[in-house]
């Protein structure tokens, strides 16, 4: 399991990093590196089981408050510009419900005396 939660951790830092040319940096840094610092409290046996249920509950809501009004995909064509804000919107929802399902797969590997 901490294999899982380093390389995770590894990869919530290069969506922080990737997260500078979004045109709100500030929150998504902030949401992928509270993420990544999870996985690295878990890897090192930091923090207790609730609070990995807690982020898990707060980022799964975010996914459900950020899913776009109608679906129309992730992907864009490189040569033409998004299509639409639902595009970002579906992005942003599916990278927040990534966060939950690592979040609670952490939660279920804190053992019961850490």
């Amino acid at each position: 399991m901490k294999p899982f939660a380093f390389i995770s951790g590894i990869l919530f830092l290069i969506c922080v990093y990737l997260q500078f040319n979004d045109p709100d940096p500030w929150l998504w840094t902030l949401v992928y590196g509270i993420a990544g610092l999870a996985c690295f409290m878990f890897y090192y046996r930091y923090w207790p089981k609730w609070i990995y249920w807690v982020l898990a509950v707060v980022y799964l809501g975010g996914a459900v408050y950020q899913w776009p009004p109608e679906f129309e995909g992730v992907m864009f064509n490189e040569l033409q510009k998004m299509r639409s804000m639902n595009i970002e919107l579906a992005r942003e929802s599916l990278g927040m419900a990534i966060a939950a399902v690592i979040l609670t797969i952490l939660g279920f590997g804190v053992r019961s005396d850490d």
